[in-house]
């Protein structure tokens, strides 16, 4: 069954930054899956507590930021090379207008954040209206 999910289609979960955004800006990894109740969203998360994540919707748009902060040690290191990155990370994807946004869930486990969107019916903007 064929049903419309967004104004456009091809932009559902589209990351509303892509296109704007640094290669050097500091970012997550995101899979994107669906069946026939939801569309799942697994974020990658390693290293960030589940308090330093937010998840937010907002006209349609879920944004997901959290933040990892770098620990200080009593004793200095001299670094040669540091690849870790540590600030804060956001992500914004169009999610469209047949979620529910009353039921989306999500839970962290191992350093990977699961949103479930579960689908709403589609509400029909036809009206037949008859001609006395």
């Amino acid at each position: 069954m064929l049903m419309k999910i967004a104004k456009d289609p091809m932009r559902l979960f589209d990351d509303i930054w892509s296109g704007n955004q640094m290669a050097a800006t500091p970012s997550f990894k995101v899979d994107i899956s669906e069946d026939e109740h939801a569309f799942h969203l697994d974020a990658e998360l390693p290293g960030i507590a589940k308090e330093n994540i937010a998840l937010n919707i907002e006209d349609d748009v879920l944004t997901i930021k959290a933040e990892r902060t770098q620990q200080e040690e009593q004793k200095k290191k001299d670094y040669h090379r540091i690849e870790r990155t540590y600030g804060s990370f956001s992500r914004s994807f169009n999610i469209g207008e047949l979620i529910d946004q009353d039921n989306i869930g999500a839970n962290f486990d191992n350093g990977v954040l699961h949103v479930t969107l579960p689908k709403t019916q589609p509400v029909s903007k036809t009206k037949e209206i008859s001609i006395s």
